[in-house]
């Protein structure tokens, strides 16, 4: 099957908003005692909610990211390689990376710690080293039941999302109106579930084939829904969580957030002819080959750069300190940015060829992994999942305290991922892709 550059544009693209998207929300204040503070842009300045709906982009990477996955796992199939094989060299691809910046990350909290560094500025900074973790536990859940749905896809097409969304409607009502507790974290997966099936029916010429009605439905029907959600019922118009909302559209996603996810993948399948044949031109083909081969560093590394710039800057008292949120402040933005991306750029040359290297070893799963490697599988990424989803709600310095519990449960979890293939017979296969990380082969 002929690659389909326009899911790799959508990737890439939902990285780059990603990343612009945090940098632009990210306002540091230098304090009259030289503290460093970092207001919460959407909480203090409430308009800028509104900002949201422009980088609320990750909906698409889901899509994507079904589309692809669908794709290898039909192929993988024919060749006869299991679900642990398949799964477990999905998460090695994410896990790997993720561990060696939490481990980096997590060793600087701990000298920090030891040194008696204020707590409350390392809690703050090891929660913004930590604040896009919410999407990796909820991506590898997906794709570990990848296999399942995929199978729900061949037996019920179109059918299968809807249904999907049929379900994370009622957990919703469960959650908000009936206060079931707990039962709102179904959501994360179901939510993110139906983009990534509607994935599989891109893939497969359900939807976003030659009639343009179904992609029209879903525009229309989808941001309608949204905008009577926010304007008549109980939802905020942010698509990203702030403090003390409740109720919020991504803690855990709301039936907004999935109205809005919809209609975006609508919009998406609408420019999407266009989109193709301007990603014949090689120049713009190569700018997203190179964004997707830096994906994973680009969204795990992107907040460093804040805290370069806040020691260079705002600790030595250089940088230009108009009113949070101000039209100077906006001013600022335009530099601000600027300088980020020139230092991203440096993280991204030193980091990148460690990377390819890691992820061109064999570890992980086998091909053919069975029964007894399988259960290695599973728990470390049970594990994996735990310690990811605690990091994204607590950072990586909680309390400015070292965090004893989340750091043992990834790097056991990671170990026993990559020990999976421990046992097997059959051959391995590389792990790397030429895309990156997050960006699988089409």
């Amino acid at each position: 099957m002929e690659r389909d550059r326009y899911v790799d544009f959508l990737r890439a693209w939902a990285i780059v908003l990603v990343v612009l998207g945090h940098w632009v929300i990210t306002g540091l204040v230098r304090q009259p005692d030289g503290a460093i503070t970092a207001p919460e842009l959407l909480a203090t300045v409430p308009w800028t909610q509104w900002l949201t709906l422009g980088f609320q982009i990750m909906p698409l990477f889901f899509f994507a990211g079904g589309c692809a996955a669908g794709g290898s796992w039909a192929r993988a199939r024919e060749r006869g390689v299991t679900v642990a094989g398949w799964v477990g060299r999905r998460a090695v691809r994410l896990l790997l990376p993720t561990g060696i910046y939490s481990g980096l990350v997590l060793v600087a909290v701990a000298v920090c710690s030891a040194l008696g560094v204020d707590p409350v500025t390392l809690a703050l900074v090891g929660w913004a080293l930590a604040m896009q973790f919410w999407f990796l536990p909820v991506y590898l859940l997906v794709s570990a039941l990848t296999p399942a749905l995929y199978a729900l896809h061949l037996r019920w097409g179109a059918l299968a999302p809807a249904g999907t969304a049929g379900l994370a409607l009622l957990v919703g009502v469960l959650d908000l109106a009936a206060g079931v507790p707990y039962v709102g974290a179904l959501d994360y997966v179901l939510v993110w579930g139906v983009v990534y099936q509607l994935g599989f029916c891109l893939r497969d010429g359900l939807v976003g084939g030659g009639s343009r009605r179904v992609a029209v439905a879903m525009t229309v029907g989808g941001w309608s829904a949204f905008a009577a959600l926010v304007g008549f019922g109980p939802f905020p118009v942010s698509l990203i969580l702030v403090t003390g909302q409740d109720p919020s559209n991504t803690n855990p996603p709301s039936a907004a957030m999935l109205a809005w996810a919809v209609g975006q993948v609508g919009a998406c399948l609408l420019v999407a002819p266009l989109m193709r044949r301007l990603l014949e031109r090689e120049r713009l083909w190569r700018a997203v080959r190179a964004t997707g081969a830096v994906s994973m560093t680009l969204y795990l590394w992107h907040m460093v750069p804040v805290l370069v710039i806040a020691a260079a800057f705002y600790l030595t008292g250089l940088a230009p300190q108009p009113a949070f949120g101000s039209a100077a402040w906006w001013g600022w933005r335009g530099p601000w940015l600027l300088v980020l991306g020139v230092v991203m750029v440096g993280v991204v040359r030193l980091l990148v060829p460690l990377e390819r290297r890691l992820l061109s070893m064999e570890l992980g799963p086998r091909a053919d992994a069975g029964f007894r490697q399988a259960w290695r599988l599973w728990a470390g990424l049970g594990l994996s999942v735990w310690a990811l989803t605690y990091f994204a709600g607590h950072g990586f310095a909680y309390g400015g305290r070292f965090p004893v519990w989340g750091a043992a449960g990834l790097a056991v979890g990671t170990v026993l991922v990559l020990a999976a293939g421990v046992g097997g017979t059959g051959g391995r296969g590389r792990v790397a892709a030429p895309e990156g990380a997050l960006n699988e082969a089409a």
